[in-house]
C-alpha cells in the first residue's frame, strides 16, 4: 500500500513535467506526421484512389518481413549521421546547411585510404573512418572560422561550400580516379579489409541479399555518445549554453568565437560518417552523385526528432521507411515518386513553422 501511495505521489508530482515534455517535443512532430498522411489521403481522393490501400501499402512495405525492415534501417543509416550533425549545430545556435558536401568529402575520404592502403581490417577500417572524420570536420570547420573570424553567415557559407565540394569530388572521381575501363563515375573498389560486413552475417536472420551492414551499428553507437556528449560534458554545456543564453555564456567566460569553430568542426565530422556508410558498407567505392539529399533530409529528421539524439533515432527511420515506400506507391499506385516527395518537403515545412511556434513559446 505504501508502494501505491508513493508511486501516485510521485506521478502527481511529475504530470506538469510530462505534460510539458509531451507539448513541446512529442506533439509538434506528431501533428506535422498527421498533417503529411492526412494531405496523402487528400491528394489520393482527388485522383479517385483508395486512401486505407496506400495506408496499408506502408505497413505491409515496412514490416512484412525481416528483409523489408532491413531495407528501411539501410536507408536510415545515413540519415541518422546527418540528423545528428544538425542537431549538433542547431544546439548551439548554428544552422549548419553543409552535411551534404561534408559527407561527399568524408565518403572520398575514406574511399582515398581504403583504395591505397593493403593493410589488415582492423587497421584499415579504423583508418577509413578516421579520414572522414578528420575531411568532414575540415569542411566544416572553415565556414565555423569565416562566421567566428569574419561574422559571415554559417548558412550561406555552407551551402556554397556544399557546391565546391560537390564539384571537386567531381573533378577528382572523372579525371584523377575514375575506375580504368569504366564510364560510370566512381573510383576502383577499396580493398576487401577495409568493407564493413553486413548484419547478414552476423545474424543469419537477415537474408544475405539484404544491404544492412555494420555502419547502421555505428550509428546507434554515435547517436548514444552524441546523447552523453551533449548532456553529461562540460564542452556539451557550453555548446547549449551558448545556443540558448550567448549573453550569459560570454558573461561566463564562454568564447563565442572558439566555440563556433569547433562546434562546425564536430558537426561537420559526423556528417562526414554518412559517408562512410556509404563506401566502406554498400558500394565499397565512391560513386559521383551517390546521395540522394541526405544531408538536407538530415534538417527534417533534426527537426522531427526535436534535436534529440534518441528522437533523431526514430525520425531517421521513418523517413527511412517513407524512402522505401517512395518506390513501392511508384509501383503500385503509380503514384510518381516526385509526388510523394513533394509531400515530404510540406512535412518539412510544418516542421519548421512548428519548431519556431515552439521556440517564442519557451
Amino acid at each position: 500500500m505504501n508502494i501505491q501511495k508513493a508511486l501516485a505521489s510521485l506521478l502527481r508530482d511529475r504530470t506538469p513535467q510530462i505534460k510539458n515534455l509531451f507539448v513541446n517535443y512529442c506533439l509538434p512532430p506528431l501533428l506535422a506526421l498527421s498533417g503529411f498522411f492526412l494531405l496523402c489521403g487528400i491528394v489520393l481522393q482527388i485522383r479517385r484512389q483508395s486512401p486505407l490501400e496506400f495506408y496499408s501499402i506502408i505497413f505491409v512495405s515496412a514490416f512484412s518481413s525481416l528483409d523489408d525492415f532491413g531495407y528501411v534501417l539501410f536507408n536510415a543509416t545515413p540519415l541518422i549521421f546527418t540528423g545528428l550533425a544538425v542537431a549538433i549545430a542547431y544546439k548551439s545556435g548554428l544552422f549548419n546547411i553543409g552535411c551534404e558536401g561534408q559527407l561527399y568529402v568524408g565518403a572520398f575520404a575514406a574511399a582515398w585510404i581504403g583504395i591505397h592502403l593493403n593493410l589488415p581490417g582492423f587497421l584499415l577500417i579504423p583508418l577509413c573512418i578516421g579520414s572522414a572524420v578528420i575531411a568532414g570536420a575540415a569542411w566544416g570547420a572553415i565556414p565555423g572560422f569565416l562566421k567566428a573570424r569574419y561574422g559571415a553567415h554559417e548558412v550561406i557559407n555552407t551551402i556554397m561550400m556544399n557546391f565546391v565540394a560537390f564539384a571537386l569530388m567531381n573533378y577528382l572521381v572523372t579525371s584523377v580516379y575514375q575506375e580504368p575501363g569504366q564510364m560510370i563515375p566512381q573510383t576502383p573498389q577499396i580493398y576487401e579489409a577495409a568493407q564493413l560486413p553486413r548484419l547478414a552475417s552476423l545474424f543469419p536472420i537477415l537474408p544475405p541479399s539484404n544491404p544492412l551492414n555494420l555502419s547502421f551499428l555505428f550509428a546507434c553507437g554515435c547517436a548514444i555518445c552524441c546523447y552523453i556528449f551533449l548532456t553529461y560534458t562540460r564542452w556539451g554545456y557550453e555548446l547549449r549554453l551558448l545556443g540558448n543564453a550567448p549573453d550569459v555564456a560570454a558573461y561566463g567566460g564562454i568564447n563565442p568565437q572558439t566555440v563556433t569553430i569547433w562546434v562546425m568542426a564536430l558537426s561537420g565530422a559526423v556528417a562526414g560518417l554518412a559517408g562512410v556508410a556509404e563506401v566502406l558498407g554498400y558500394r565499397y567505392r565512391f560513386l559521383d552523385n551517390f546521395s540522394s539529399g541526405w544531408g538536407f533530409t538530415g534538417i527534417a529528421v533534426a527537426l522531427l526528432g526535436r534535436n534529440n539524439p534518441f528522437g533523431i533515432l526514430v525520425a531517421a527511420v521513418l523517413f527511412g521507411l517513407l524512402n522505401k515506400v517512395a518506390l513501392d506507391i511508384e509501383i503500385l499506385l503509380e503514384i510518381r515518386r516526385g509526388l510523394f516527395l513533394a509531400g515530404q518537403g510540406v512535412l518539412i515545412i510544418w516542421l519548421v513553422c512548428m519548431e519556431g511556434v515552439s521556440r517564442r513559446k519557451n
